[in-house]
């Protein structure tokens, strides 16, 4: 049996389970500070005999296997979170492998394995809610240089009609200061859930993410991508998506058929703790 945890900004999915994505049991717990998250977290996995954990999680993290801060979430706003030792505070209690990657990394790795993008050598997965992340597989592994992508934080142009500022603690008006769930709640007045009705919301939505999407095309041509993330949830922005991409590229890339390309997760919710069990997998064939 394996373990693992998606860990993110508002709640941790723990889970038990195998190298075929089979889900034994899972647990959610919120996430507040480390000090009451964490043991809650080991005492779950603790009523278990596991061979390794995957720890799919929010960063910035840092996963350079030869840096003296390697398994520490780094520079993230999250209250608490900042400089946290994640991996070594897991395997100080439970002694068992850790895998750590992003909770992007491991989602795309997830649909890669057994979702929307098995069979494919190459795919991208981006979430847009509380953040926005995305994580690559490129020709069979998981995209990481001096760290992992961290494509939420690119800077796109303003939409002609959107005078927000932007909400991100870094950057202000990067992807995400524009995009993510708290902008277009803090932009519109209403969570994105309440504003289905609301073309204007999904028009400047599209508008943004398309651009984006037009970046990743143009960078990494994935041979496909997957929105996930609640605000993704929100299915009219596809087309919003696809109509802004297309003018966007103008006929410069050949792409296959937009809403066979661009999809949803295939593992629907399940993308990311997947990923975790084989992020898990792989650090116990390694240990």
């Amino acid at each position: 049996m394996l373990g693992a945890i998606e860990a993110g900004g508002t709640k941790f999915v723990c889970a038990i389970g195998d190298e075929t994505g089979e889900i034994v049991e899972r647990i959610q717990i919120r996430t507040t500070v480390p000090s009451e998250t964490i043991p809650q977290v080991i005492a779950f996995f603790k009523k278990y005999s596991i061979k390794a954990i995957g720890i799919g999680s929010f960063g910035p993290i840092d996963v350079d296997l030869d840096s003296p801060t390697y398994g520490h979430i780094t520079s993230t706003p999250k209250p608490g979170w900042k400089d946290y030792p994640f991996v070594q505070a897991i395997k100080e209690a439970l002694d068992v492998p850790v895998g750590f990657n992003t909770d992007v990394n491991a989602a795309a790795l997830g649909e890669a394995t057994f979702g929307a993008a098995k069979g494919l050598d190459s795919c991208l997965y981006i979430t847009v809610g509380t953040g926005i992340g995305a994580g690559a597989v490129v020709q069979g592994k998981l995209l990481q240089g001096l760290s992992h992508p961290e494509m939420g934080h690119i800077l796109v142009r303003r939409h002609p009609e959107d005078q927000y500022n932007g909400k991100c603690p870094f950057h202000q008006d990067c992807l995400e200061g524009l995009a993510a769930g708290p902008a277009i709640e803090e932009r519109w007045g209403a969570k994105g859930i309440d504003l289905v009705q609301r073309e204007e919301v999904w028009d400047v939505e599209g508008y943004y993410i398309a651009q984006a999407l037009m970046h990743y095309i143009l960078i990494l041509s994935p041979k496909k991508i997957i929105l996930g993330g609640g605000v993704m949830n929100q299915t009219q922005v596809f087309s919003s998506i696809y109509k802004y991409l297309r003018d966007f590229l103008n006929g410069y890339v050949n792409l296959p058929q937009l809403s066979e390309y661009i999809v949803r997760p295939g593992l629907e919710d399940n993308a990311g703790i997947i990923g975790s069990l084989l992020l898990a997998k792989e650090a116990g064939q390694f240990s």
